[in-house]
């Protein structure tokens, strides 16, 4: 492939799953980061754990986890990944009026691992939207980018 070449496309112009089976098998790891802005009824709620519809830190750290395990059922081209780790945490910055939550994906295997890191960020600020929308239907999302990678061919890198 030369470095002009578009890795998910064929020679044809249509859409085409790389081929990893020569790739070797390293340690890959992604962390992703993403913001939510809340308003202050929301984030009090948040904090004190009295939202209505319950514990929303903990409903949204399950949703980013199985975001991460269903990437490449949502994302077209994606390879589906044995992940062997995936967390999601919550830093709730008050003073910001805003939660930054940060996914950390990792296994072993031939391709990386930032979709899914990515994935688990959306998939936990959505449902942390869905959560607090009926104290705060105008929360913003942003920010959200890989922060981390390791493993590759590339190696390390840092945002």
């Amino acid at each position: 492939m030369t470095k002009n070449t578009l890795s998910h496309v064929d020679q044809k112009g249509n859409a085409n799953m790389v081929d990893v089976t020569d790739k070797a098998v390293t340690k890959r790891v992604a962390v992703a980061e993403g913001f939510i802005y809340l308003n202050d009824e929301a984030m009090a709620q948040v904090q004190d754990n009295t939202n209505a519809k319950g514990d929303v830190l903990s409903v949204a750290r399950i949703a980013g986890i199985q975001g991460a395990k269903r990437c490449a059922d949502l994302i077209p081209l994606c390879h589906p990944l044995a992940l062997t780790k995936v967390s999601v945490d919550f830093d709730i910055q008050a003073e910001k009026k805003r939660i930054r939550v940060e996914a950390l994906c990792q296994l072993s295997g031939k391709t990386g691992v930032e979709m899914e890191a990515l994935t688990a960020v959306s998939v936990a600020l959505l449902t942390l939207f869905d959560m607090c929308k009926a104290v705060d239907p105008f929360m913003r999302i942003e920010g959200t980018q890989v922060i981390h990678k390791e493993g590759g061919k590339s190696g390390n890198k840092y945002a």
